[in-house]
């Protein structure tokens, strides 16, 4: 400190400006308290002396000054110290910054690439837009055709319904019909000559045992001459459908006239060869014949038939068996050969419809359904077409078939066992085989085969019970006229209701008699007025509705297979009335055809609720009626115009889950997809070439069960 105050006098006189009493580091260092002490110490020392006086004076000045000076370099200082501590924090605060700079950075480069995976997918869902706006130009071309489809679907569906029964369809039809003749003649043809057949057995019996045959034995033995004629015919049922495949309906119909004409020679020569074996034979030969007939002829005239004439012409069938009836009880009365003598000769009378269809039947042609759709011969299916319409423009039939073969082969060949696993076709099924069985189990086969002996228990006598069984046969025949036009006026399904609930209230009526009618002597005539009535509802509905219907309900492909079991069908039952109604009237007595009402009650049931209405429809309508109703098939008709017409449509493979359909594509593709918690198969093919669009697809919905 002396050093200095010596340095600041020396400076003083020297007239310099006062230097600093210390360094920066001295100022920053020493506090102001500490300075002030030396500085009273200094004035004390040179206070003893007056010539100081003013250099203290000065001296002091100049320290107070300096003393200001460092203050204020002090509070710079503190100053600058703040600063610093700001600047560490702001340092702080940067580092944290860029640490997050730096994740901030990694969230945008994150960001960018999924920008850039979002625009990838803008694109691909533009690109899937723009192929959902291609779609939907083509639902709307897909909708304009086929309301041009439908028009002209509506269009040619009218021109079929103007068609006309023409000279040589009716003569086509009359040769066939000779097999159903057939049919209906062995069926009533056993019934009148009963009494004789059973007394030429007995003779037959006691010439070759030496010893009388008991009642019951040849009960039995004329049971079993009624009912093998229905396991013949079981056979010849079974069977119609591969011969119809086979040999085409027109050819199974020709060679089937061999086994009619062997049947009735066998029947002819049984009381020639003393042998009722021989009867029992010819009546199954003559079985398979008419087994055949009930499969191939209602085939044969549906096919050629026009489509607003095809139930009128179906029922021909059965007009053609009910006269058959008549014409067999005709000639049974005993005036004419119901005799022991002319017996043999009635059922001989069999070959005479087999000889006439041999003659009449090979002039006609085949079935043009069959020629086109089976077989692939166009040009053959168009000249029978020609033919049988007398016309030269047949391209409607020609389409109507095609739309049929389209319905065939998207369904694929169908053989017997396949038709009874189809879950598609088990409903069509059904429904045949339960109208077949509405007409055997609903007594009237009960009627045409022991009518005669019905009528001599309710009190007739035996001559008045035989022309009380030829009023049946005239009925049969009139009231199947009658039923000709109601046919396609009415509707197949309202008929066989009014058929089935009038046999209902009439065989209560037939038990009430049979009860009744030892108080009452009248009483035999309600029986006989009953039956008659019994037999004219049936021949409104039952009697020839089951024949007609079974075939429409069936396209094509399945159809001889279904045909076959329904007839197999029918014949089983006819063989089960056979054989047991003389046991079951044995049993029950007057309650024989309760059993039959409840029967009918339950057929009644049955058509109300599930036979569909056939009337003026095609077959592919009829087809469409059962996959739109269950639910599993739905057909869309559309147009594309990518890629040449395949001949034919190819079989659709199975997809692989998830696999798209791509609506108008050349090529048969499918896709399967949950629908509601089922499963369905999308098919979609390119068809042939046909108008007014030059091509066009079908869309399929297959309902399939998981």
């Amino acid at each position: 400190m002396r050093q200095s105050c010596h340095r600041l006098l020396e400076h003083q006189q020297a007239g310099e400006e006062e230097p600093p009493l210390y360094s920066p580091i001295d100022r920053i260092s020493v506090v102001p308290d500490h300075v002030a002490r030396e500085a009273d110490t200094k004035l004390t020392r040179y206070a003893t002396t007056e010539e100081d006086e003013a250099t203290l004076r000065e001296l002091l000045l100049s320290l107070q000054r300096q003393v200001s000076v460092m203050s204020m370099n002090l509070s710079q200082k503190l100053d600058d110290l703040q600063r610093g501590d700001r600047q560490l924090e702001t340092t702080v605060a940067l580092c944290e910054i860029r640490t997050q700079l730096q994740e901030l950075t990694k969230s945008v480069e994150s960001c960018q690439s999924e920008v850039s995976e979002v625009k990838r997918d803008m694109v691909a869902i533009k690109q899937e837009l723009d192929t959902v706006q291609q779609v939907k130009e083509e639902i709307e071309e897909l909708r304009e055709y086929v309301d041009r489809l439908e028009e002209h679907s509506q269009r040619r569906k009218l021109r079929l319904l103007e068609q006309g029964l023409t000279f040589f369809l009716s003569y086509a039809i009359l040769a066939a019909v000779l097999g159903m003749l057939q049919f209906g003649y062995n069926t009533g043809v056993i019934n009148a000559p009963g009494r004789n057949i059973e007394n030429f057995m007995k003779d037959v019996y006691k010439d070759r045992y030496g010893r009388d045959i008991t009642e019951e034995t040849v009960k039995r033995l004329y049971s079993i001459a009624v009912s093998i004629f229905a396991i013949g015919g079981m056979l010849g049922g079974f069977s119609g459908g591969m011969i119809a495949n086979r040999f085409g309906r027109k050819g199974g119909l020709l060679l089937n006239n061999i086994l009619g004409i062997s049947g009735a020679s066998l029947m002819g020569f049984t009381k020639i060869s003393h042998c009722y074996e021989m009867l029992f034979f010819g009546r199954f030969i003559i079985g398979v014949n008419c087994g055949l007939n009930t499969s191939l002829v209602p085939m044969y005239i549906s096919e050629i038939a026009p489509l607003n004439l095809r139930g009128g012409l179906g029922t021909v069938n059965q007009l053609a068996v009910t006269v058959g009836l008549l014409l067999s009880q005709v000639l049974g009365i005993e005036q004419i050969l119901g005799t022991d003598d002319g017996w043999p000769i009635l059922l001989g009378l069999a070959i005479c419809p087999a000889i006439l269809q041999l003659l009449l039947l090979p002039a006609c042609p085949e079935s043009p359904r069959y020629l086109l759709i089976t077989r692939q011969w166009e040009e053959e299916a168009r000249r029978a077409l020609r033919r049988l319409r007398a016309s030269n423009q047949v391209e409607e039939d020609i389409e109507e078939m095609r739309a049929e073969e389209r319905a065939q082969q998207a369904e694929a060949s169908i053989s017997m066992r396949e038709l009874l696993c189809s879950p598609t076709l088990r409903a069509p099924l059904l429904i045949g085989v339960v109208m077949q069985l509405s007409q055997q189990l609903s007594g009237i086969n009960a009627v045409f085969y022991y009518s005669t002996s019905l009528f001599t228990s309710s009190g007739l006598t035996e001559e008045a019970a035989k022309f009380a069984t030829m009023g049946i046969g005239a009925i049969m025949v009139g009231m199947t006229l009658v039923s000709l036009p109601l046919m396609d006026r009415t509707g197949r399904r309202t008929l066989h209701l009014y058929g089935l609930g009038g046999m209902f209230i009439f065989s209560i009526f037939i038990t009430i008699s049979f009860l009744i009618k030892e108080m009452i002597d009248w009483m035999s005539y309600l029986s006989v007025v009953s039956t008659l009535s019994f037999v004219v509802f049936f021949a409104v509905g039952p009697g020839s509705i089951p024949w007609l219907i079974t075939a429409e309900l069936f396209s094509q492909g399945p159809r001889p297979s279904a045909m076959a079991i329904a007839v197999l069908v029918n014949w089983m039952a006819n063989f089960v009335v056979g054989i047991g109604f003389p046991s079951m009237k044995a049993l029950l007595e007057n309650y024989t055809f309760l059993p039959f009402s409840v029967f009918l009650a339950i057929f009644w049931i049955f058509t109300y609720k599930k036979v569909p209405e056939t009337k003026n429809k095609t077959f592919e309508e009829i087809l469409a009626l059962f996959r739109n109703s269950n639910g599993s098939l739905r057909a869309i008709v559309g147009c594309g115009r990518r890629g040449p017409p395949p001949s034919a449509p190819p079989a659709a493979p199975l997809p692989g889950p998830g696999q798209r359909l791509t609506m108008g594509s050349p090529r048969a593709r499918a896709a399967r997809r949950s629908h509601k918690g089922r499963s369905q198969l999308l098919v979609s093919w390119t068809e042939a070439q046909c108008s007014p669009c030059p091509y066009h697809h079908t869309t399929n919905v297959l309902n399939l069960c998981d």
